[in-house]
């Protein structure tokens, strides 16, 4: 059991537990157009859709799993959260939602499988919550366009030496980047991540760093403030 500051989560069953990647974007992802609809895709523990679920006053947040157990164990995660009333998961791959959601959202987050096809853990459960087998970027794109209302957004974190691939890709979909943070583990490692955000309509890039920690388990203010809200200790 994860214990968070206004709920607890049980990862378990879960072949990919929580990690500062998830925890990253569901405290990054923009509310400002405070989103009524909001997609989580492949919410594995459903860590994304809770932060989302406290942070914001959205009616109805939606996630997507397609690994039963990480889809029961979400499930309960919901369940016995204070926002189970706003909170519904679906056992499903996201090509087979789209063909049957009809409804638009205001905020859609994906932190997307991103390892090639040719590698592999070893591990055939991880493998498909990390793989693009499961789902391209391509499709993830695609099918984000397809979902995401006029005025909506769509964050998501990916590695940064996939980042021009993805951005070029998202550009095919009129989605354009509005926002961006490269996110290094500390001031002298090379970036892994960036957190993206996109959307419909064209503005000035606006983007940063963000810096993880100074010293191992010594975390930087900016870190601190994104995530204080949620976590007990730092």
């Amino acid at each position: 059991m994860f214990h968070f500051k206004q709920f607890s989560v049980k990862q378990d069953l879960c072949a990919m537990k929580i990690g500062t990647d998830g925890v990253l974007l569901g405290a990054w992802a923009s509310i400002e157009n405070q989103p009524k609809d909001i997609l989580d895709i492949g919410t594995g523990t459903g860590i994304i859709a809770l932060q989302l679920a406290q942070r914001s006053s959205a009616n109805r947040i939606d996630a997507l799993e397609i690994d039963k157990n990480a889809f029961d164990q979400c499930t309960g995660n919901f369940k016995n959260s204070p926002w189970n009333d706003r909170l519904h998961c679906f056992h499903s791959s996201f090509q087979h939602f789209l063909k049957e959601e009809k409804n638009l959202y205001d905020l859609i987050v994906s932190n997307p499988p991103f390892y090639r096809e040719d590698y592999s853990s070893g591990n055939e459960k991880r493998d498909l919550a990390r793989f693009s087998s499961s789902i391209t970027f391509e499709e993830l794109l695609k099918g984000t366009a397809q979902l995401l209302s006029e005025r909506g957004i769509f964050s998501t974190i990916i590695p940064k030496s996939r980042e021009t691939e993805f951005t070029q890709l998202a550009s095919t979909e009129k989605l354009h980047l509005q926002k961006r943070t490269k996110v290094r583990g500390n001031k002298n490692s090379k970036i892994k991540r960036s957190l993206l955000q996109f959307g419909f309509e064209k503005t000035t890039l606006f983007s940063n760093q963000l810096i993880v920690e100074h010293a191992r388990h010594e975390y930087t203010e900016e870190y601190r403030a994104l995530v204080e809200d949620f976590y007990l200790k730092m």
